[in-house]
């Protein structure tokens, strides 16, 4: 990952261009994670990798690089587990139901 979001201060109003933090593919196509300073906030946001689809916000008010990558890191991990979009919904009630074999 990069640390391009910490590097310049942040102005207030001001608005950063996205910055691709990963990359991941579940059986509904390819995702990307930005990372982008909006009012002098970093947001997580995961997005389609082609036009089209919906985007959701993962995190906003991150306060420091290692709370980043640890989130990426964590919703990397659920998105393989679950071959879903951890931010979408209730994943993670559907992934215990299939290990508890009630689903």
């Amino acid at each position: 990952m990069t640390s391009t979001l910490s590097q310049s201060p942040p102005r207030r109003g001001a608005t950063n261009e996205p910055v691709e933090l990963a990359r991941y593919t579940i059986g509904a196509g390819e995702r990307v994670i930005y990372g982008q300073r909006v009012c002098g906030v970093v947001r997580l946001v995961d997005v389609p990798a082609e036009a089209g689809g919906r985007r959701y916000l993962i995190e906003r008010e991150l306060t420091s690089m290692a709370e980043l990558e640890a989130i990426v890191a964590d919703y990397l991990d659920q998105a393989a587990r679950w071959n879903a979009i951890p931010a979408a919904g209730p994943c993670s009630l559907a992934h215990e139901l299939i290990e508890a074999r009630l689903l």
